[in-house]
């Protein structure tokens, strides 16, 4: 039994520096200039051990946030006893990379800038190239929330000079939910010894366990999700890699937003801001339109949408990554026309 034992967690602790290889791969141009550390848990849970072991004692952060996403990094923070800026854009503007530029000229304390790439709040993209490009004008190091777009949109953390880039294995890169990742500048990597505000989200003793344990996690592996997301990474290959998935569900975005306009609904946001991950609609100016009867049908149809997140509109969210092709779309559009001639009988 023993025997066997070992021969499985030796197996794992080979599949995990596969796994870490094939992410900085997929991360950076430079990949010698990386690792990845894979943590257990949400991905609230890696951007959580970023945030409690990069910032050094004394260290500040500076939160662009436009949505739940961003605004939970400064609570984190927060928490963690972490002097904290936020700069909010609202809910339907992207991140002001003029008012971040003004606030690190003033605020000379700022050592780190945090930004979500995708705030799934409203689907909006944020212009993180430019982020990362003035923050570095500054000496700042750069931490991007990528939960929702790594693996579905193209990002080189080298040619953006990004120092940590964070997803999670459930996301774009279709594994299912256990762990997270975190892909790190090496160099700034090393010199996080000693920051961890946790013992169990100590970003730096995980890393240095896992090089030294040759893929040996410190505590429990989520092994089934490891093997999964091996299988993930091997369809991704298979699908084309990230360019062939970001065109995918470019499609998927794009032909959904045809379908619900000709429906009768409206985007939330402009396309210049919206991403191929998830989409914000505004209610229907309708008076006998219920949300909480469409939702019912919907999902009677086999089709669980989102509730909407912001205060600023009535709004409902449709997400189309995952393995969903052109033909779900229009399955879902067909039983969303169906469902508007109910509200309307």
């Amino acid at each position: 039994m023993k025997g066997q034992f070992d021969l499985v967690a030796t197996q794992i602790r080979v599949l995990v520096q596969s796994i870490r290889s094939r992410l900085v791969q997929m991360a950076s141009s430079q990949p010698e200039a990386y690792t990845t550390v894979l943590m257990q848990g949400s991905g609230t849970f890696c951007v959580e051990s970023v945030i409690g072991s990069a910032i050094p004692r004394g260290g500040k952060l500076l939160v662009l946030a436009n949505g739940a996403y961003g605004k939970r990094m400064a609570q984190m923070a927060e928490v963690l006893g972490i002097a904290t800026v936020v700069l909010d854009a609202g809910e339907t503007n992207p991140v002001e990379v003029v008012v971040l530029r003004a606030k690190l000229q003033e605020d000379v304390a700022i050592t780190h800038v945090a930004v979500v790439h995708v705030e799934t709040t409203t689907g909006m993209v944020n212009p993180i190239a430019e982020v990362a490009q003035v923050a570095k004008q500054f000496g700042k190091t750069v931490i991007v929330d990528a939960m929702s777009s790594f693996g579905g949109v193209p990002i080189d953390v080298a040619a953006l000079d990004i120092d940590y880039l964070i997803s999670s294995a459930n996301k774009c890169i279709q594994g299912v939910p256990g762990f997270g990742f975190i892909v790190a500048r090496t160099q700034l990597l090393q010199s996080c010894k000693g920051n961890a505000r946790s013992l169990s989200l100590d970003l730096y003793d995980q890393w240095a366990t896992m090089e030294e344990g040759e893929g040996k996690w410190r505590f429990t592996s989520p092994t089934h999700t490891v093997r999964a997301f091996d299988q993930a990474l091997q369809e991704l290959e298979e699908e084309g890699g990230v360019p062939s998935r970001y065109e995918r569900y470019t499609r998927n975005q794009k032909t959904l937003v045809a379908g619900m306009e000709r429906l009768g609904f409206r985007t939330l946001l402009p396309q210049q801001l919206q991403s191929p991950i998830i989409t914000s609609f505004l209610y229907p100016e309708s008076p006998v339109f219920s949300f909480e009867s469409f939702y019912a049908r919907m999902k009677s149809e086999g089709f669980v949408i989102y509730p909407g997140k912001i205060t600023a509109a009535p709004t409902f969210r449709i997400g189309n990554i995952g393995d969903v092709h052109l033909a779900d779309i229009e399955r879902l559009l067909q039983g969303v026309e169906v469902q508007l001639f109910w509200e309307t009988k």
